[in-house]
């Protein structure tokens, strides 16, 4: 079967780490409020969980995310992502009785097979919620595996990640 061309080609075949980027439909800003933000948290805590998957780094937002994500077996990821984004449709849409309301557009991944493409994809998710001018100081966001990451990481790797350049990273994070 041809790919299709409308759309970014997802090949979860195998096991390794992930970088993924989703976005809401026509960049709505669902998830404003500490409720929304909170419960998509604890879907995204909850179905990595259910399937498998172990949350390197995470940064969710009123209209986008990004993650990094390790799995042994790359269909357990797609249903983590499936499941996620289902629920927390869901939910979003319970608490703002819009019912039917579609709220995840598409989904970008890329499969990390360099040390330095991880690295600086950590970083990058990590500061995102500095680049978007939410906080000055990225362990202050509560959405975030920033302060987790500095907490629990050995030093030597969290200043690792901290001096990683992240300038020549491309990700489509227009939002």
């Amino acid at each position: 079967m041809p790919d299709w061309p409308h759309a970014p080609l997802h090949r979860f075949d195998e096991s390794g780490v992930y970088f993924i980027t989703a976005g809401t439909l026509h960049r709505q800003r669902i998830f404003t409020e500490t409720a929304h933000l909170n419960a998509l948290q604890d879907l995204l805590f909850l179905n990595a969980k259910k399937h498998d998957c172990m949350l390197e780094a995470w940064a969710l937002f009123s209209n986008h995310y990004h993650l990094v994500v390790s799995t042994d077996d790359g269909a357990k990821l797609h249903h983590m992502l499936s499941r996620f984004h289902s629920e927390s449709a869901i939910a979003a849409n319970r608490i703002d009785r819009a019912v039917g309301r579609k709220v995840w557009f598409q989904f970008r991944d890329t499969k990390l097979t360099y040390e330095r493409s991880w690295l600086a994809r950590l970083r990058y998710t990590h500061e995102n919620a500095v680049h978007h001018r939410l906080v000055a100081r990225a362990a202050n966001y509560p959405w975030c595996s920033a302060g987790v990451f500095e907490r629990t990481a050995p030093s030597a790797f969290v200043e690792t990640v901290s001096r990683f350049p992240i300038n020549r990273v491309q990700v489509y994070d227009d939002f």
